[in-house]
């Protein structure tokens, strides 16, 4: 009879703590991922399809602090403390969103093809840039900042052009305005490449 008893008895509780665990998976937030590719910064401007001849970059692997390179957001706090998103995430790895995002809008503002992976028209000038992320710091509805040293050289040349470029922007609401906010700052930074890339082809001085 105490067997029965306490067989019968156990059930109950068993239901008890699955229907707990259905509960919180039930209630689990979806996953939310982000891009910061901006379809928008990468159309080519009138005055780039307008060149003369191609431009052929060759953007290298950017390079990004160990903390925020991974797949989630990290975002601060405060006081030296920081939130590790895992229902926020980037579409791919920090250092690749950002080694896209500048591959696509510096080709747009030159007309350029980026030949990283492939081989570029034998005798064509190519200009190869380097990024290294020093900074990538998020705040919800705060800002947004990155901070990167940056160099363009032209391949087959000793000359290198280094510059650092740090760059903050507001962040709209939530995490889709923090998006937005680092978004802006690559489209600057682009520009500034860009910039540097157009002067070396016309054999103009260059500076930060």
């Amino acid at each position: 009879m105490t067997r029965f008893t306490f067989a019968r008895n156990i059930r109950p509780l068993s239901a008890v703590a699955l229907a707990a665990a259905l509960a919180g998976c039930a209630s689990a937030p979806p996953d939310q991922f982000y891009t910061l590719t901006d379809s928008a910064g990468a159309t080519s401007s009138a005055a780039a399809q307008a060149a003369a001849a191609p431009i052929y970059i060759e953007m290298r692997p950017v390079t990004v602090p160990d903390q925020v390179r991974r797949n989630q957001m990290v975002v601060a706090k405060g006081a030296g403390q920081v939130d590790l998103l895992e229902h926020h995430r980037w579409a791919s790895k920090l250092d690749d969103q950002i080694g896209s995002a500048l591959s696509l809008g510096i080709a747009a503002r030159l007309n350029a093809v980026d030949v990283y992976s492939n081989p570029a028209p034998a005798g064509a000038p190519v200009y190869r840039i380097s990024a290294n992320v020093q900074r990538f710091e998020s705040k919800l509805d705060d800002y947004a900042l990155i901070d990167a040293v940056w160099s363009v050289r032209r391949a087959g040349e000793r000359e290198v052009l280094t510059c650092r470029s740090t760059l903050r922007e507001s962040a709209g609401a939530g995490h889709a305005g923090l998006v937005a906010g680092h978004r802006a700052a690559l489209v600057k930074l682009s520009a500034r490449i860009a910039d540097a890339i157009r002067s070396q082809a016309a054999g103009q001085a260059t500076g930060c």
